[in-house]
C-alpha cells in the first residue's frame, strides 16, 4: 500500500506582498543576520519572532570551533526568548539564511534539529507558530504550523 503525505505552504511573491507586520519580522530576520557569527560556514541566518504581546525578539547562528557545539538561528532565537519571556507565545517565526557575500538567494527552510525545537515549542504553548522562510530578495515561503514541514512528527506523545 502507498499513501500520500501533503504539505501546505503559502509562495509570497517577495517583500513588497507582505503585509506591515510581516515586513517588520522580514527587516528584523535581515537586519540581525548581519551580525550571525559564522566564521567557517559562511552562512549567515538571521531569525524573528513575534509574541502574542507584539514584541520581535531575534537571534543569529553561531558556529563554533568544535563542531556541533554551535547552533542555528532558530534554535538560538526561541530558546532565548521562552527562557525570558516563559508565559508569552511564539505567534510567527522569520529566517533569512544566504552566504555571506549573496546579493540573492532561494528560501532556506529550518533544519530538522529546528524543525523539532520549533515543534516542542507549538506543543508548549498548544497553539501553531507561522514559519516563514525567505530568500534575500525574492520568494517568501510560509507556514501555518511546523508539522508542515516535519509531516512524521515525534513528540511527547509517544513517551
Amino acid at each position: 500500500m502507498q499513501k500520500e503525505i501533503n504539505i501546505h505552504f503559502e509562495v509570497i511573491e517577495n517583500y513588497n506582498a507582505l503585509n506591515d507586520e510581516e515586513k517588520k519580522l522580514f527587516d528584523a530576520a535581515m537586519n540581525i543576520r548581519k551580525i550571525a557569527y559564522a566564521p567557517y560556514s559562511q552562512f549567515l541566518v538571521g531569525c524573528a519572532v513575534l509574541l502574542e504581546n507584539g514584541e520581535i525578539f531575534t537571534g543569529t547562528n553561531q558556529e563554533n570551533a568544535a563542531y556541533p557545539s554551535g547552533l542555528c538561528a532558530e534554535r538560538t532565537t526561541i530558546f532565548w526568548t521562552a527562557a525570558n519571556f516563559p508565559e508569552q507565545k511564539i505567534k510567527k517565526l522569520f529566517v533569512i539564511g544566504a552566504p555571506k557575500d549573496a546579493t540573492s538567494s532561494t528560501p532556506i527552510p529550518p533544519c530538522g534539529a529546528c524543525r523539532q525545537s520549533i515543534l516542542e515549542y507549538e506543543a508548549r504553548q498548544k497553539d501553531l507558530i507561522e514559519i516563514y522562510f525567505a530568500s534575500l530578495d525574492g520568494e517568501i515561503f510560509k507556514t501555518k504550523s511546523i508539522r508542515d514541514l516535519l509531516p512524521f512528527s515525534f513528540d511527547s506523545s509517544f513517551l
